[in-house]
């Protein structure tokens, strides 16, 4: 697996959603299929074009969003899709974000998966799949071994954010987290995005050791919220 990170930007509001239900007549959350692979990898290239990691990962801007989409495309399809853990965000009848997790267990992938994916992942980063693979394994010395759902990437396409879609995404996830009473986890891929994980009860834990070079990211737990008394 490459490296995790989430790109967001601050919403105009944050509501409190439940998994598959509409926030509006032409919004919702629900989880993917194997047919949202090529849409949602399109949207999630749109939206980490220009974060920082990618920048450093992919610094050619000619390519970037091409080698963005292939990576993506082969970490959902080869990867994460089988774990039930990815999310799309609707507005009307296209996919404007998603939401990358990995359950507990499972935030590391197996030699399956990494043979599986390895082919997908050195086309899209070509020269630079040695960084990439060095900032990943960098990421994983600091992951904690806790049971706990892993956020890796969360993005809405930019013509679309602000809108409410990302915590959309992330209340639908993390409703889950509370009622099995599990943790979350992220890396944050910009100190201007805290804030907005914070909202959602992520605090800080630290920055992970990378690459010389390399875009400081910022690690955030989520402890699970008390759930509510059932009736």
């Amino acid at each position: 697996m490459l490296p995790g990170m989430t790109c967001l930007r601050r919403p105009r509001r944050c509501r409190a959603y439940d998994r598959s239900v509409t926030a509006t007549s032409e919004q919702a959350v629900r989880p993917a299929t194997a047919a949202d692979v090529k849409p949602l990898a399109t949207v999630m290239a749109r939206a980490f074009y220009d974060e920082p990691p990618f920048i450093w990962m992919l610094p050619d801007p000619a390519t970037r969003l091409k080698r963005a989409r292939r990576f993506f495309a082969t970490l959902t399809r080869g990867e994460a899709l089988a774990h039930g853990g990815v999310d799309v965000a609707r507005t009307s009848s296209q996919i404007a974000g998603a939401a990358i997790w990995l359950p507990p267990g499972h935030w590391a992938p197996g030699l399956a998966e990494q043979l599986r994916t390895l082919p997908g992942f050195a086309r899209a980063f070509g020269r630079r799949l040695g960084a990439a693979g060095a900032l990943a394994q960098a990421i994983a010395r600091a992951h904690p071994r806790e049971p706990h759902w892993y956020l890796y990437a969360i993005g809405v396409d930019p013509a679309r954010q602000g809108t409410g879609l990302g915590g959309a995404l992330l209340r639908s996830r993390l409703d889950q987290c509370d009622r099995d009473g599990l943790p979350a986890y992220l890396e944050a891929s910009k100190a201007a995005n805290v804030p907005l994980y914070q909202h959602f009860g992520f605090q800080p834990t630290g920055n992970p050791e990378l690459p010389e070079g390399a875009p400081p990211l910022t690690a955030m737990w989520r402890p699970p919220a008390a759930a509510p008394p059932t009736s």
